[in-house]
């Protein structure tokens, strides 16, 4: 009898309880998210542009609150399902948003060009950041963040290499800081460098980190470089999942600095080495690009997967103690910004090699 009377009640608690367990950590992402939306809706009414997107403010704001509250045991379960389940839905989504027929018509040279800025891009940061003497993976993570498309492109890789959150915020926070700079500062090169507004374009599509910042930073300039630098910036997105596939495929061979549990067997499965979430954002992208997936769903699909991405970004600043953040701080903004800098370097010239008008 008094074997099962704790077994009773354990049962209520796990199995029928699963679901109830995760809503007190979910509730509090979901609050943050709240809170980070409304603040960016003054940012575009007062600006006209999110210079600093919501998904920014969470994870500050998850840093801040995490500062003077440690979550809880009740509140682990949902942080933890939000920073890893509901970021995964959000990358898949994202594949609404991309279409190949566009990018197949920008032409051979600039597609070819672009993926050859991403490749030398990741390869030069993650050199910059080893040389500074950060771990493997949170390298990795500055790399892709810095090649592809800065905050998304740490989220989409993060759990592929097995990073730990700490990493993923120190990754994002100092990216987000410079790619706010960036979308301030790159309107200056228009005349410093004597760029038209094609090849400006080109450079804020190569350079800056998220779409809406892409629109900040051309909008200004002409409608000819917001749709030149939006079409570079996807193509940019799209290589997205080929880069997730091939660090799932570097990944088992990584030290074990920085990863967020013991190393995992030389040989993967299918769906350990491609994760589900980037067969999903690449199906999901195939569609799209066939006209099966209706305009009128892709801006609903492509802003729900934005929410997402801030629920996670909420529960990833929650994970995180500021005061690693602060042991690591010189050495991060010294790589992102480093990092940054050969970017800007290899557009350039791209610009200059392919003698765009």
């Amino acid at each position: 009898m008094s074997v099962k009377a704790p077994a009773k009640e354990a049962l209520p608690g796990t199995a029928a309880g699963e679901a109830p367990s995760l809503l007190p950590g979910l509730l509090v992402c979901l609050a943050i998210t709240a809170g980070a939306v409304a603040l960016q809706s003054v940012e575009e009414h007062l600006t006209g542009h999110p210079y600093v997107e919501a998904l920014v403010i969470a994870i500050l704001a998850g840093i801040a609150i995490r500062t003077v509250w440690v979550p809880g045991e009740r509140y682990r379960a949902g942080i933890a399902f939000s920073a890893k389940q509901v970021l995964e839905v959000a990358v898949t989504l994202l594949g609404t948003s991309i279409s190949l027929g566009a990018i197949v018509a920008s032409g051979p040279a600039l597609l070819t060009g672009i993926v050859g800025t991403v490749i030398l891009a990741i390869t030069a940061s993650y050199a910059i950041c080893r040389a500074l003497g950060l771990p493997a993976r949170m390298a990795i993570l500055v790399a892709a963040g810095n090649a592809i498309c800065g905050n998304s492109a740490i989220a989409a890789v993060a759990p592929v290499i097995g990073a730990d959150s700490k990493d993923v915020a120190a990754s994002i926070a100092f990216t987000a800081v410079l790619g706010v700079l960036m979308v301030l500062g790159l309107p200056l090169f228009l005349p410093l460098a004597g760029l038209s507004e094609h090849q400006y374009g080109v450079l804020a599509g190569l350079t800056v980190y998220a779409v809406p910042q892409v629109l900040a930073a051309t909008v200004p300039i002409s409608l000819l470089a917001t749709q030149v630098g939006t079409l570079v910036k996807l193509v940019r997105v799209l290589m997205l999942g080929p880069v997730v596939v091939a660090f799932a495929l570097i990944a088992p061979h990584l030290p074990a600095e920085g990863a967020t549990g013991k190393a995992g067997p030389r040989r993967l499965g299918f769906f350990k080495l491609v994760p589900w979430f980037i067969l999903g954002f690449l199906a999901l992208a195939t569609l799209r690009s066939l006209g099966l997936v209706p305009e009128t769903v892709v801006q609903p699909v492509t802003r729900l997967a934005g929410l997402l991405t801030v629920v996670s970004m909420a529960a990833l600043g929650l994970g995180v103690d500021v005061r690693v953040l602060a042991r690591v701080g010189a050495r991060v903004t010294l790589a992102v910004t480093g990092s940054l800098l050969v970017l800007l370097a290899i557009s350039l010239l791209l610009i200059r090699a392919l003698n765009l008008g």
